[in-house]
């Protein structure tokens, strides 16, 4: 590296940039990057944290469907007590969002659109749960929430 002293009579201002701190910062930084991206791309296995119980606030318009599998094949969707299949499920599902929105008219905020809550068997799988998700969703339900049924431990840890 070289250094300009100015020992010329001219005294003129130098015009040439000093990269050597831009240089260091860039150093520094390649170092951090190096250290810190594979600390980001690592799985870390996490246990999940426990379910805290809210008490269910239920409106007349919700959907409650049932799921259920007992040989792990084959899903059960129950709308209420009735047995249903995917395309009636579908069918119920976007007729109950239309009744409720010709019922409340042009007034609509999403606190007043019915929710869907599921209640899922500890044995079904997630292909049943997560496919009965994905056709209340695509009928046009936002809020979808899963019910479930505290230990006895856990209801009196609040």
């Amino acid at each position: 590296m070289a250094m300009s002293v100015g020992g010329d009579s001219t005294e003129t201002p130098m015009s040439d940039i000093n990269t050597t701190p831009l240089v260091d910062v860039m150093l520094v930084l390649l170092i951090i990057f190096l250290i810190a991206v594979p600390v980001v791309l690592q799985t870390v296995p996490v246990k999940l944290p426990d379910v805290q119980y809210d008490p269910t606030q239920t409106k007349p318009e919700n959907v409650m469907l049932s799921i259920r599998s007992e040989d792990g094949q084959t899903c059960q969707v129950y709308w209420g007590m009735t047995p249903v299949g995917h395309q009636e499920l579908q069918d119920m599902a976007v007729a109950k969002l239309k009744a409720v929105v010709d019922k409340l008219g042009s007034n609509i905020t999403p606190d007043d659109l019915p929710e869907v809550h599921i209640r899922g068997d500890v044995n079904t799988p997630y292909k049943c749960i997560g496919g009965a998700i994905y056709t209340m969703q695509s009928a046009g339900f936002a809020r979808v929430g899963f019910i479930s049924q505290p230990t006895k431990l856990g209801a009196l840890t609040r």
